[in-house]
């Protein structure tokens, strides 16, 4: 165990500790007696502590991981905040090796119940190149950039933390001018949960591919002020949203391919967009959510022109005071005449687009079964007519994108 206060740090914050902390770092990497590895070439440190005992340090310049790399190492129970002039493009702890992008330089590093304040000037935690990082349990505050940002890698796991660019609970003074990330994941395979994301400009932006976002608030700053809860970009592929609670913002797709959002809250303003970057959009699956809206807004909405989709499933959404948009509706018509008009204009999410569509055609027993036909299919309608009239009961069932 390193305790920083031995080589010098002060726990009040009243002198700077960056130096301190760093020569703790080091020590815990230069250990001589260290043998053995994790992944390969990358030194196991022994499961080493640096231990910040309470103290709520206060650091100028970032606090850097040697660049030779390693891992098994915590960080824990502490504060470190930023000083004046602190570096407006640098993180408080950096992972970041000159060698990155090259493989992994760090492996299985924690931190655990530390709160880190960027003072207003750039961010919390930079994680480059990294093998199954764990962040747990942490606050972030008064982030400019990103409080977390992962970059590479994979792995990571973020969870049980607060992040906000401002203390608030909600409808802040100020709100419209939030700015910065909470949570940037540039790498594959990471893990968000149990978080919640109180003040930003975006909460969590995906731009890697296979993460797992669960159980996530997020009411970081309201759809009207420009806010976004959870921003998928484009080429972000294989990602999951399941158990989260959108707070009055919205989460944003763009051109996505292989996503699912499930089983989670949508308040307010809050809905899906799916907006169209290159028109493309294919394999995405929003399902069993939901929606607790204002005025009647789509619970799914689209930006932009999509030129061609694939495989998209938007179904078994529950709506309140929203308009339910799904790519598969069915109809009952029961009537006397010779044409019935199914109208799923309303409620089917693309514009003119019916791939798919079965009707039934059942008559009273005391009318003759006419022959009947589908003679249309536009502008989300199907037209059904029989040659006579006939008491009959039709029943539509349509599909955007998939085979019924």
């Amino acid at each position: 165990v390193f305790y920083p206060i031995g080589y010098g740090a002060d726990p009040t914050g009243h002198n700077d500790s960056a130096d301190a902390i760093q020569s703790a770092l080091n020590d815990a990497f230069d250990d001589p007696n260290l043998k053995e590895e994790l992944i390969p070439g990358i030194k196991d440190l022994g499961g080493a502590v640096i231990d910040l005992q309470g103290g709520a340090y206060k650091i100028s310049k970032p606090i850097s991981f040697p660049p030779s790399g390693g891992g098994g190492l915590l960080v824990k129970d502490g504060s470190l905040r930023a000083s004046r002039g602190f570096p407006a493009d640098r993180f408080l702890v950096e992972l970041l090796s000159p060698k990155s992008g090259n493989g992994i330089f760090y492996e299985d590093v924690r931190f655990k119940d530390v709160l880190f304040d960027s003072g207003f000037s750039g961010g919390g935690v930079l994680a480059v190149d990294t093998a199954r990082t764990q962040i747990t349990s942490c606050y972030f505050l008064n982030f400019t950039t990103q409080g977390v940002l992962v970059q590479g890698g994979r792995d990571a796991f973020i969870q049980s933390c607060f992040l906000g660019q401002r203390p608030t609970v909600g409808g802040g003074v100020g709100e419209k001018d939030y700015s910065g990330t909470a949570i940037d994941l540039a790498g594959n395979d990471n893990v968000v949960t149990d978080a919640v994301i109180f003040s930003s400009a975006i909460g969590v932006v995906l731009r890697g591919q296979a993460n797992m976002l669960r159980n996530i608030h997020t009411y970081n700053k309201e759809r009207i002020f420009g806010g976004i809860g959870i921003l998928v970009r484009a080429f972000a592929d294989y990602n999951r949203i399941t158990d989260c609670f959108v707070d009055y913002n919205s989460i944003v797709l763009e051109d996505p391919r292989f996503i699912q959002i499930t089983n989670s809250f949508f308040l307010g303003y809050a809905n899906v967009v799916l907006k169209a970057v290159k028109g493309r959009l294919e394999a995405l699956s929003i399902t069993d959510n939901f929606f607790r809206g204002i005025d009647m807004a789509p619970v799914v909405e689209l930006q932009g022109e999509f030129t061609e989709v694939r495989d998209v499933a938007v179904e078994r959404n529950q709506a309140w005071n929203s308009t339910v948009k799904s790519t598969s509706a069915k109809t009952v018509l029961a009537r006397k005449g010779t044409k019935w008009v199914a109208d799923f204009s309303k409620v089917l999410l693309f514009p003119d687009k019916i791939e798919y569509f079965q009707y039934s055609f059942l008559v009273k027993e005391s009318s003759r079964m006419p022959i009947h036909a589908a003679t249309a299919v536009a502008g989300n309608k199907v037209v059904v007519e029989s040659e006579g009239v006939a008491d009959a009961v039709v029943s539509v069932v349509v599909d955007q994108c998939n085979p019924i």
